[in-house]
């Protein structure tokens, strides 16, 4: 039995070690943000807003509090176009993860506490709305949530106010719920509901046909060179301000909104970049987060279709990304 316990302790240990070493950390205490690599840091709800009622406690207990939207709403963005909201006015959210045929959330623990769900009980349709849009999906604990257009419904633990739309883009996968379940037209796809997320034109390419890439991959830009682009070919940044050892970041808050974080991306679902620190940021405020060399990367909100690199240089610390994962022009 000792002998046994005492090779899984080993095996454990070279596998943390591999992956400090892998970003650069020769000491085990220098972790991101003090914490392995990979280590679920809780979302810090703030305050006054939905995150003072939600994400107390963990999974079951934060999905125990989840409130029913009441009467939806309908108000203009002038950035996002017609959004739903609940009876009080907080915005109403979807997750590019999920499924609608069937109606799936897969947005569980951790990602609840951040993204509190909207229980399906009370909720009348927005007026002028089509009613039968209006659903529920039993969750993995049993409870039920609030469905439009068969896409589960959630809000933001860091909406503050009525018509706070913080989520709107975080990590490419969360956008603002239009009134018939789809993205709202001013957030990534055009209103597309096909879960697959994105900048601008929905996901399609320069010359207007669909495109068809990998997680990451590599495009060769007329001035730039060659540069990473995600699934929707959307150029990918880094910010000059971060820190690889130990890996940090110093775009919050309002920042995520101009920059969302690239979301955890399957190593094998990569072509021509470096694998080398290709891990999983845990970031302070619960989000994950994709890195190359331990850089965590990010989109522009900015760029509004595939090939646009309206983010090169923002404010002298932007940059797109090469394959290796070094800043293309970044002063030396």
């Amino acid at each position: 039995m000792n002998t046994w316990r005492n090779a899984s302790l080993a095996v454990t240990a070279a596998a943390v070690l591999a992956l400090t070493t892998a970003c650069g950390q020769e000491k085990g205490t220098e972790t991101p943000n003090g914490q392995a690599v990979g280590a679920v840091n809780p979302a810090q709800p703030g305050s006054g807003g939905y995150g003072s009622d939600y994400g107390a406690g963990s999974g079951t207990a934060a999905q125990a509090a989840a409130k029913p939207a009441g009467q939806l709403a309908v108000w203009d963005s002038k950035e996002l176009g017609k959004v739903v909201t609940d009876s009080a006015g907080f915005t109403l959210y979807r997750f590019d993860k999920d499924t609608a045929s069937p109606p799936k959330s897969n947005c569980e623990g951790e990602c609840a506490k951040t993204w509190p769900v909207v229980a399906a009980g009370g909720a009348s349709a927005a007026p002028g709305v089509d009613p039968s849009l209006i659903g529920e999906v039993t969750r993995s604990d049993g409870t039920k949530q609030l469905t439009i257009g068969g896409w589960a419904m959630y809000r933001y633990a860091k909406d503050a106010k009525p018509g706070d739309a913080k989520g709107q883009g975080v990590g490419g996968t969360w956008f603002a719920s239009a009134p018939d379940g789809k993205k709202a037209a001013g957030g990534a796809g055009g209103g597309s509901d096909s879960g697959e997320g994105g900048y601008g034109d929905g996901g399609e390419e320069a010359g207007g046909e669909q495109a068809d890439l990998a997680g990451l991959s590599v495009r060769k830009d007329p001035k730039l060179g060659e540069i990473i682009v995600d699934k929707n070919g959307m150029t990918v940044y880094r910010f000059m301000k971060d820190s690889a050892w130990p890996m940090k970041t110093a775009c919050t808050g309002d920042c995520l909104k101009k920059w969302p974080v690239v979301a955890p991306v399957n190593k094998n679902n990569t072509e021509g970049i470096l694998k080398k620190g290709f891990v999983t940021f845990d970031r302070p405020d619960g989000i994950k987060q994709q890195t190359i060399d331990c850089w965590p990367i990010y989109t522009f909100a900015g760029d509004a279709k595939p090939g646009d690199t309206n983010g090169q240089g923002v404010g002298g610390t932007w940059y797109a990304v090469s394959p290796e994962g070094k800043p293309v022009g970044a002063p030396k």
